[in-house]
């Protein structure tokens, strides 16, 4: 009865630090949402808000690359179809509501496609670099959709007059058009997927994709629809995906082929690895860094960037290729005893 009941109490004081720990992440988030605004001029602001955009789009990839074990070249498509609905339905919509609606609207289509595509192919068994094809195939179609169907998509030439994010209920409406409103709108969806994310991932949900990701076969052998637990992860990443284009979109207020181009869903797969697979959060602070080295090293030469880029992330492969945050949290290991940890020696 005492072991019974001492193990009873361990549990509930880890689940009690698990939910206290989700609360410290979401206040600190929310606290640096509202701070940073102050700090930035209103070019620095649209320039961080869209690198909060693409954090996000990364973030959708590391929970189906990371925690799923799925990689996908397929982010890009969705991102595309979040980023049309806005510019082609908004306008189509009275009020305030038009950006909602066609985030409503790509995110339905993402699903859709993805729960479609997903279901064929996971159930269908396929698995691995075949998988990643597939995806990078529907990239590449999405791409051609965008540049040929001129007169819905506007072709090459893109779209512009996307609608601002905005709300209208009856007589009262509200809209995020200026600089710090849109910033905070995007940087208010961020940290709130983060943290679902992070904390399903500490959850029966986690533990379940960690096994799959381990032995598929053998999580199969113990009752668990791997299938179905893969596609789930497929679907809610390509929604993820829309919602972030869908942001953009607003944003921005337009839209050009290069949303939907390979090229966007190399950069997610590049953010990933350089902030560290599955660990959620390195990915969007990797994003954040990039973006922002970017912006210093191409005000004074254009050229030199992808150059710096490539040499980096070639040495990334072969000094650290878990990625950032694990290098970092290593280090912390290593230089911090055990005992300054809260630990034994």
């Amino acid at each position: 009865m005492t072991l019974q009941a001492s193990s009873s109490s361990v549990k509930a004081t880890t689940q009690n630090k698990g939910g206290l720990a989700s609360i410290s992440l979401s206040a600190g988030l929310m606290a640096a949402v509202l701070a940073y605004p102050l700090l930035l001029s209103s070019y620095q602001m649209d320039v961080a808000r869209d690198a909060l955009i693409f954090a996000l789009l990364a973030l959708s990839l590391d929970f189906l690359w990371g925690k799923a074990g799925v990689l996908s070249f397929g982010q890009a498509a969705f991102f595309g179809m979040g980023a049309y609905a806005v510019a082609i339905v908004g306008p189509m919509v009275p009020n305030d509501n038009g950006a909602l609606a066609g985030m409503v609207t790509g995110i339905g289509l993402a699903v859709l496609v993805s729960g479609i595509v997903g279901y064929f192919l996971i159930y269908g068994g396929v698995r691995g670099a075949y998988l990643t094809i597939v995806t990078l195939a529907l990239t590449l179609i999405a791409r051609n959709v965008a540049t040929s169907w001129a007169s819905v998509t506007g072709g090459e030439a893109g779209l512009i007059g996307a609608p601002p994010p905005g709300l209208s209920i009856g007589g009262w409406s509200v809209t995020a058009s200026d600089s710090v409103s849109l910033y905070l709108v995007v940087a208010i969806v961020l940290s709130v997927t983060l943290t679902a994310l992070w904390a399903a991932s500490r959850g029966r949900l986690g533990r379940v994709l960690t096994a799959i990701q381990d032995d598929e076969a053998k999580a199969r052998a113990l009752g668990y629809d791997t299938s179905g637990y893969l596609l789930a992860v497929f679907v809610l990443s390509s929604g993820l995906a829309a919602i972030a284009g869908g942001l953009y979109a607003s944003a921005a207020g337009y839209v050009a082929p290069d949303l939907v181009g390979l090229l966007l869903s190399t950069q997610a797969i590049v953010h990933v690895a350089f902030g560290g697979r599955g660990t959620l959060i390195g990915p969007v602070l990797a994003t954040v860094l990039v973006i922002h080295v970017q912006q210093e090293v191409s005000s004074f030469s254009y050229a030199l960037w992808p150059l710096l880029l490539g040499a980096f992330f070639i040495a990334m492969v072969f000094l650290f290729p878990k990625g950032l945050l694990p290098l970092i949290s290593d280090l912390v290991h290593r230089l911090v005893p055990r005992r300054d940890r809260g630990g034994t020696a």
